[in-house]
């Protein structure tokens, strides 16, 4: 067939019912649309064009930022012999794509679908990254950018797009960005939007190594700091909201004339019951002082246990997502005081 030749009719009319206007040609072939048909209708003037290798665009017009996505999908989590096989329906909005089976989206275009304000509009976007397994033998074209990894995420399905949960989306955008600031938007966003605690993205960014990186290790610095505060806030509402006596806030503990015994965010001293935010989570980027930190809460711990106090350790996650749990917690702790021996006396000043 050369250019000169005319178009052979095709039994195109049951597609023009199809929403998404982007097939596969193993898609088409299962319509009964060689891949040199399809080919043919791809040519410059035609009705369709090739989005990408493999992939048809089903208009001559632009690509919707849909299309692109699904696109990129179709690319890259295609494997031959099944797709070959596959249904050709599209999907459905929280349904997967039987031919994006290992694929997903991620980097940013991942995070402006989970509709972050600091991540850019998809149209806007040079290149929509995909995350692969490390062993698909395929190469980054296009707007398409490959992202291989060994470990794949469960992807969570958004408007019918399997997309990289956002501390596997953040840590890949990431890796592309070398502006500190940008890298901190993310992450605070990340943190005071709910998305998720610090302790799952510097997992992500440790596992990626990405904090050797000067700007990245500033931006989780500040996002430490950021979550220790809206950690803080949801122990003072727990309090408030479950009708909890009001503790003593951040306190230091130490024996009369004795050693320090270390800090606690909250302390009821009638009750010898405290409670301390492990911290320590997000910091498993850092193997050593991970270690040494988990050692200080450990001793800090059972010293405290031996003089007759109660420490309760709360999770930044806990706080987030079983409030009502947490605070039950305590307040058994409290009201078990009354079946335990008196605490030893110890001296408490605002840390």
């Amino acid at each position: 067939m050369n250019h000169n030749t005319p178009l052979s009719p095709l039994p195109l009319q049951h597609l023009a019912d199809v929403q998404l206007r982007v097939m596969s040609t193993a898609q088409l072939g299962a319509h009964g649309i060689s891949s040199a048909d399809a080919g043919a209708h791809c040519r410059p003037g035609g009705p369709w064009q090739q989005l990408l290798p493999g992939v048809c665009l089903l208009h001559p017009g632009p690509p919707t930022s849909e299309e692109r996505l699904h696109g990129a999908l179709l690319y890259a989590g295609r494997p031959p012999a099944r797709v070959a096989r596959a249904v050709p329906a599209q999907p459905g909005a929280g349904e997967p794509h039987a031919a994006y089976a290992d694929a997903m989206i991620t980097g940013l275009a991942a995070l402006a679908l989970h509709r972050f304000a600091s991540a850019p509009p998809l149209l806007s976007l040079d290149r929509i990254d995909v995350l692969v397994p490390r062993t698909r033998r395929l190469r980054s074209v296009g707007f398409t950018r490959l992202v291989r990894g060994h470990g794949m995420p469960t992807p969570q399905q958004i408007t019918g797009v399997p997309v990289a949960p956002v501390p596997r989306a953040i840590a890949d955008a990431v890796a592309q960005l070398t502006e500190a600031g940008a890298v901190r938007r993310l992450l605070t966003e990340a943190v005071r939007g709910g998305h998720c605690e610090p302790a799952a993205i510097v997992r992500e960014l440790n596992r990626a190594r990405l904090l050797t990186r000067p700007h990245v290790v500033d931006a989780v610095d500040s996002l430490l700091a950021e979550g220790r505060v809206i950690a803080e806030d949801r122990l003072y509402r727990m309090v408030a909201e479950y009708g909890l006596p009001d503790p003593l806030w951040n306190v230091d503990l130490r024996l009369p004339g004795g050693p320090h015994l270390g800090g606690v965010d909250a302390y009821w001293p009638d009750q010898a019951v405290a409670v301390e935010l492990d911290t320590r989570a997000p910091r498993q980027g850092f193997r050593q002082d991970d270690d040494a930190l988990w050692s200080e809460y450990a001793r800090k711990r059972e010293h405290l246990e031996r003089l007759g106090i109660t420490v309760v350790h709360i999770t930044p996650k806990k706080l987030r997502d079983s409030l009502e749990q947490q605070a039950t917690i305590v307040r058994t702790a409290l009201m078990a005081s009354t079946d335990r021996d008196p605490a030893a006396y110890v001296v408490v000043l605002p840390r």
